[in-house]
């Protein structure tokens, strides 16, 4: 798989900070570019946004369009973090969810998520209201969940990650 993967767990702020005095936004940011295949993984996939607003406002690498925000229960009684197995909402075409059923479950941890304008979004979850469980733009690409901690659902993704890379097959613009 030649692909850069970007893992992530803990604050946005402080990660995008360490990313920076490593110089590592203008790798990614070059890499991705000259196309190179980008999967962020949780806090991996909330840096490629423009913008979090976790512990104060926050610029993201800005591959996809939209902010970070604290995750909006719609006035329910849920619990934050979001920690558990959740289903998937497929919202389009997209070769990282190929032979993946609308519905499977994945694991999510987290406190915040992405709100976008949805055109790059390419799954949801539903945490009291509608959660951006997955977002694509062209050849960078992220998760909200843990795909290694989602069984053989979360397996497949990964598979298809490395599938995409190997083909080019990048399907969301």
């Amino acid at each position: 798989c030649s692909g850069i993967v970007l893992p992530g767990v803990g604050a946005f702020r402080e990660a995008i900070n360490k990313l920076e005095a490593k110089g590592l936004c203008d790798i990614l940011k070059k890499e991705a570019e000259n196309g190179k295949a980008l999967f962020g993984i949780c806090l991996g996939m909330q840096m490629l946004f423009e913008k979090s607003y976790e512990f104060g406002e926050t610029e993201g690498l800005g591959f996809i369009k939209g902010s970070v925000e604290k995750i909006d229960t719609a006035g329910q009684a849920l619990k934050i973090p979001h920690i558990g197995w959740n289903t998937l909402e497929l919202n389009e075409r997209s070769a990282l969810f190929n032979g993946i059923e609308n519905g499977s479950y994945v694991y999510f941890v987290h406190s915040f998520a992405a709100k976008t304008d949805g055109k790059n979004v390419s799954a949801y979850t539903d945490y009291g209201s509608k959660v951006v469980a997955s977002a694509e733009n062209k050849n960078v690409m992220g998760t909200q969940f843990h795909p290694e901690k989602s069984g053989e659902v979360g397996l497949k993704i990964l598979k298809n990650f490395c599938n995409t890379v190997r083909h080019d097959n990048f399907t969301c613009n």
